[in-house]
């Protein structure tokens, strides 16, 4: 897949994000990763290996385990395959200026089909992915079982698609749980925060109040979408 709208948004002589020039190599299993990025609004982008790039989506909330938690999932472009091991400071004037933690990494597969190829698996999500009703499990070292990442369907009232809009789901099963994952709040890979992070890449260190007081969401694909939000009727 094309990589031109990531590398158009951003200046590389600026930026210590990947340019995009490694692709993946290894086709024994599918990577997925969910980094925490303390941007204009704090958020955490989750990320699934297909065709040899990180198809992505914003999620506000962050991942629940909870299969009662429906989290808005906004797709953005396709990041690179060697994004899945960025962490640090992106810089301010930067598209996305802030830290950026590896918050959770590891393998994946396409729900019900562990037992086809790397290839056959990925046929199957992008087909999944076309269709709006992505199924997949995961084996990372917080987010473990069955997820659904489902397309937010046309507003029949406005008529607004919100084509970039998706809820992420868990499903019910052993790993299904109350507890709240979002919680446990240092990288898997280097065991730090992302105060310390940003500490030691050159970001700001942002206070609890600070973060409270951020309202903007996060740039996306298509700014001009909205989100159809039913309203309550009055009695």
């Amino acid at each position: 897949m094309s990589l031109t709208l990531y590398k158009k948004k951003r200046s590389f002589k600026k930026t210590p994000e990947p340019a995009g020039k490694k692709k993946s190599s290894s086709k024994s299993k599918l990577r997925f990763v969910v980094q925490k990025h303390d941007a204009t609004q704090l958020h955490y982008d989750f990320r699934l290996e297909m065709e040899g790039v990180l198809k992505s989506w914003a999620v506000p909330k962050g991942p629940s385990l909870n299969p009662d938690d429906k989290r808005l999932a906004m797709m953005v472009e396709d990041h690179p395959y060697d994004y899945r091991t960025f962490e640090g400071t992106i810089p301010e004037g930067n598209y996305g200026a802030g830290t950026v933690m590896v918050w959770d990494e590891g393998v994946y597969e396409a729900m019900g089909y562990d037992d086809e190829s790397t290839k056959d698996q990925e046929k199957i999500l992008l087909a999944e992915l076309k269709k709006g009703d992505v199924k997949i499990v995961l084996h990372g070292e917080k987010l473990k079982g069955a997820f659904a990442l489902v397309k937010i369907q046309k507003s029949v009232s406005s008529g607004k698609t919100g084509e970039n809009a998706w809820l992420l789901i868990k499903k019910k099963d052993d790993a299904a749980s109350e507890t709240d994952i979002t919680k446990k709040d240092k990288s898997v890979r280097t065991k730090r925060s992302l105060a310390q992070i940003a500490k030691d890449t050159g970001g700001k260190v942002k206070t609890k109040a600070a973060a409270r007081k951020t309202k903007t969401a996060p740039l996306l694909l298509n700014e001009s979408e909205e989100i159809p939000v039913k309203k309550k009727l009055r009695k």
